[in-house]
């Protein structure tokens, strides 16, 4: 990971809720013959007795599954928007472009978990997700045969992290009018620089 002191969070608790904020994740590992595998998931991220742990299930006997037993070393991605920025919009124009973003890397070892487990995490997901207590969408609202079918198809696990690693490059480096010149034209493109632009905006503060 592109790892450069100025272009780090303030504190730990920033890099937390980036991880939070932003819980559909890469999952990477890597396969018996130690060919890359990666799968796309959304997680819950839980605090237990001071250590971190991500929550997820997948389905059984896909590609990404079968390395996951073979090798429990993976590897979380982290990431919200991201823009190009151009140098035009620098006091020096003259000089390299680049691209924000925003990204967290949590290294970790994933332990695969019985039935129980595999409703519990169900059922913190779709409370999470749904936000809603009335929802019908529910695990625990839904037909128990309905339930019990799905859920041979799938297995849970949690992720125990054992380190962390981000980057949040967002112009820190620049001069104060290039930062707002940054800011101004990034609010002017689409929908994930608008929102780069508004963490930007938010750090000035």
């Amino acid at each position: 990971m592109y790892n450069v002191p100025h272009f780090k969070a303030a504190n730990e608790k920033e890099v937390i809720d980036f991880m939070h904020a932003h819980p559909f994740i890469i999952l990477c590992g890597a396969d018996k013959d130690n060919k890359p595998v990666a799968t796309h998931i959304p997680v819950l991220l839980e605090e237990r007795d001071g250590k971190l742990f991500l929550l997820a299930h997948v389905m059984r006997k896909q590609g990404h599954t079968l390395a996951f037993e073979h090798n429990q070393n993976v590897l979380a991605i982290f990431y919200g928007p991201h823009s190009y920025v151009s140098a035009s919009w620098y006091s020096d124009p003259k000089i390299a472009s680049t691209w924000n973003y925003q990204a967290v890397h949590a290294n970790g070892v994933l332990k695969f978990l019985e039935n129980e487990g595999l409703y519990k995490i169900l059922t913190k997901l779709t409370e999470t997700f749904e936000n809603n207590p009335h929802s019908p969408s529910l695990v625990q609202k839904m037909d128990d045969e309905y339930v019990e079918r799905s859920m041979k198809a799938i297995i849970a696990f949690e992720i125990e992290i054992t380190s962390i690693q981000h980057v949040f490059k967002l112009s820190q480096n620049r001069d104060e009018k290039s930062y707002e010149n940054i800011i101004t034209h990034l609010k002017e493109q689409d929908a994930d620089a608008k929102a780069v632009a508004e963490v930007m905006a938010g750090n000035k503060k």
